[in-house]
């Protein structure tokens, strides 16, 4: 599986006076999707960070289409393009209800170990999962 997608309704506190999702407030979106995609393959972000890993964003680019507005039902779609010896980059995008697209971004990722906060390459079994 490549791709993923999860469902995320809008709330009050994401948008400004005009009921549009605040710029800043698409990055936590993006997030849940990636989290999600990592657990649909098996990985949990949780023991990934328990096991001393980490995965900061180091580049990400992101291009509003179209505004995102109070109580939509918004569709993130999360999906892998590559990974290489410390870093995975995904494509994603929201789209509204009615699959109209309203945002697209681009993720790049690196593998971090915790303690010295150096990139690293992750587990074996990581890599397994993730390229499958």
């Amino acid at each position: 599986m490549l791709e993923s997608k999860v469902d995320v309704r809008v709330r009050y506190s994401e948008t400004d006076q005009m009921g549009v999702v605040y710029h800043g407030n698409y990055v936590p979106y993006f997030e849940i999707g990636r989290v999600e995609w990592l657990r649909n393959k098996g990985i949990s972000y949780k023991e990934l960070e328990e096991s001393g890993i980490a995965l900061p964003i180091v580049s990400m680019h992101l291009n509003y289409k179209k505004p995102a507005r109070y109580d939509d039902l918004l569709t993130v779609i999360t999906k892998f393009k590559s990974q290489s010896s410390v870093k995975v980059e995904f494509d994603c995008e929201i789209r509204s209800e009615n699959d109209e697209l309203l945002t697209t971004a681009h993720f790049i990722l690196v593998f971090v170990d915790i303690n010295s906060g150096k990139p690293i390459a992750p587990p074996k079994h990581i890599l397994e999962v993730m390229k499958s």
